[in-house]
Parts: C-alpha cells; structure tokens; sequence
C-alpha cells in the first residue's frame, strides 16, 4: 500500500468512527470539527478551510474557494451533509484536486444510514 492509500484508509475509518458515534442528520460543520478531532487524536496532520488562490491566465483572482479539511498537505477531504451526493460534488472536489495540484481527495456525506455509501475517493489525472 502507498503512503497516499494508507493515508486514504486512516482518513475513511476517522469518517467512519464519527459516523458511528454522532450519526447522520447533522450540520456539515458540526462533522468537520468531529473529524478533525479524530484525526489529530489519531496523529494525522490536518489544516481545515484552507485558503485555495485561484490565477486566471496570469491574473490572481483571490482566495475565493476554501478545501473542508487538508489532510497531510496531501490528502483533500471535501465533507457533506446532503440527501445524496451529486455529479457537482464530485466536479467541485476535482476542481480543487487541479486548482491545488494534489492528486487524490475524498468526499464524504455524513448524511447517509451506512457511511460507506457516502464515500466517494477521487484521483486527479492531470
């Protein structure tokens, strides 16, 4: 296993024992503090709303975007709360996978009976 895969792994079993313990049904915020916590008490480096800028040939738009969670200075973990996970979502995460040059992001909807049908890993090509 890669240190990408295993860092993948450690990330989905923090979501799971949050969902195991708060369960579905909350605020999206109130999940990313929760995860956090639990990746920091597991020993996992972790930055949450991360400023992205955004440069348009040449010119620098700002930071108007913000990743969830940044796990490792690797990892993007992209969190939602919603009745089921859209196309967009999946677009939004590989979007900040190309605007942040990172390879590999997760996105989780805590909103779901079984946490594992939320989950979704995406790999940016380049």
């Amino acid at each position: 296993m890669n240190q990408i895969d295993e860092l993948s792994y450690k990330v989905i079993g923090c979501a799971m024992e949050v969902h195991k313990t708060l369960g579905p049904g909350l605020f999206e915020n109130i999940y990313e503090q929760a995860l956090v916590h639990e990746l920091t008490l597991n020993g996992i480096p972790v930055k949450t709303q991360v400023e992205i800028e955004i440069n348009y040939k040449g010119t620098n738009l700002g930071n108007g975007l913000r990743l969830d969670v940044l796990v490792d200075n690797t990892l993007i973990v992209e969190l939602k709360s919603v009745e089921e996970l859209k196309p967009l979502h999946h677009k939004q995460l590989l979007t900040y996978l190309r605007l942040t040059d990172k390879r590999v992001g997760i996105l989780i909807n805590f909103n779901t009976e079984n946490l594992k049908d939320g989950i979704k890993r995406i790999v940016n090509k380049y």
